[in-house]
């Protein structure tokens, strides 16, 4: 099991950037909900794709094209299997899960009229609120917000309230970025399909948590990036449903998505190549297997388990300071804690952390909805990772103290 400190130890020595310093101080990297940190494992399939078999995929008859090709192929199988999608087709690379969520709007741009209600939740990160307000814009479709209460959980009753044969879409985050929140989301999907609505669920705060089954929960879309998952920026994860991806136009024209283009008509090419316009990042889809392959091994049971261990640690060690209130106090959270003291901005206390060598992310965490709703400018946010310890918490404890003493 990954929870003895010898386990823990061995995991560590996979992250060779945790044996670095900041401000002299040994790294306390806290900031895994913004990006998670990279093994060698990961590193070495990055650097074996252009030591060793560098070139473009699909295209080429060639020896190089073709073992990237099937490398690259082989990574998104790896994807398909992880997520539990039916077809390997309904598995679209993206640079991102922000990118994914645009694609799915854009779509949804020809399918929806004026009057055609969608529902955001309060707790949504801001790139899955703008994209649907840009489409509420651009259709004359009306956007509904599932509102939030002081716990940071969503007030399910107003919700089913919301809900009518006018809903076509409901998008949701499966956990919050700002306060680590797990949504109900078999509720969510199961109440919107009642209606004849998609679901769409921004899992990027989920993924490296939480092992998603989306034929289980039978979501429509689910997105993620592969840089909260270990693996490299740049590249993430479209999953969709094979019958909305086909009524879905393409998002972007070019190479690669075509069938058959002459000046007078093009046809597009199936799944998922239609929606895979241009020369995709090729080692970074092939690093983003490689990290499933490196987070499966270890075990999606064994690291929700660990670092539920660590959240309460680190919840009970900060409660201890006095003037600190944590914000988003659900019992059914991932491994992040969002807190201020009071009278002192998170910016300052922040600033003083990293002097320490601790990282920790500050500000409205582009949740601003959230943070208007407590009144408040932003947080300190820590986020954990199953390579973090409780003997780090204990050093975010004491700098915590430590700043508060300095700014008061």
């Amino acid at each position: 099991m990954i929870n003895t400190v010898l386990d823990i130890l061995s995991v560590r020595k996979d992250f060779p950037i945790l044996n670095r310093k900041v401000h002299g101080q040994p790294l306390v990297y806290l900031d895994n909900a913004a990006t998670s940190q990279t093994p060698t494992m990961v590193i070495d399939a990055i650097v074996d794709y252009y030591k060793r078999y560098n070139s473009n995929i699909h295209r080429g008859v060639h020896t190089l094209s073709q073992e990237a090709t099937d490398v690259y192929e082989e990574a998104r199988q790896k994807i398909q299997k992880h997520f539990n999608a039916r077809k390997s087709h309904e598995i679209i690379f993206t640079p991102g899960t922000t990118f994914g969520i645009n694609l799915v709007a854009n779509g949804f741009a020809s399918l929806l009229q004026a009057g055609d209600e969608i529902i955001v939740s309060a707790l949504e990160h801001h790139s899955n609120i703008v994209p649907w307000q840009m489409l509420a814009d651009r259709t004359g479709a009306v956007l509904r917000v599932i509102p939030m209460d002081i716990e940071g959980e969503l007030v399910m009753e107003e919700y089913q309230k919301l809900l009518s044969d006018k809903t076509k879409l409901v998008f949701c985050n499966h956990v919050s970025n700002a306060l680590g929140t797990i949504n109900p989301i078999e509720e969510i999907i199961s109440a919107a399909h009642k209606v004849g609505a998609a679901v769409l669920l921004d899992g990027a705060q989920a993924a490296p948590h939480i092992k998603a089954d989306v034929q289980q929960l039978d979501v429509d879309f689910y997105v993620v990036s592969g840089h909260k998952m270990c693996g490299p920026t740049g590249v993430g994860v479209l999953y969709g449903k094979e019958e909305w991806l086909n009524k879905l136009p393409p998002y972007q024209g070019g190479g690669e998505m075509i069938a058959e283009v002459t000046f007078e008509k093009t046809t597009y090419a199936a799944l998922p190549h239609k929606f895979e316009a241009g020369t995709p990042n090729i080692a970074g889809g092939i690093a983003f297997g490689a990290a499933l392959d490196y987070m499966n091994n270890i075990g999606f049971d064994a690291i929700a388990q660990y670092e539920h261990e660590l959240l309460t640690y680190a919840t009970e060690q900060l409660l201890t300071i006095e003037g600190l209130k944590i914000y988003g106090t659900s019992s059914n959270k991932t491994a992040v804690i969002s807190f201020n003291i009071e009278g002192l901005h998170p910016y300052d206390i922040g600033s003083i952390l990293d002097k320490l060598g601790i990282a920790v992310r500050t500000g409205h965490h582009c949740a601003q909805p959230i943070m208007d709703f407590y009144k408040i400018p932003g947080t300190v946010r820590a986020s954990f990772s199953f390579y973090n310890t409780k003997e780090e918490v204990d050093i975010l404890v004491a700098g915590v103290k430590r700043a508060k003493s300095m700014l008061i």
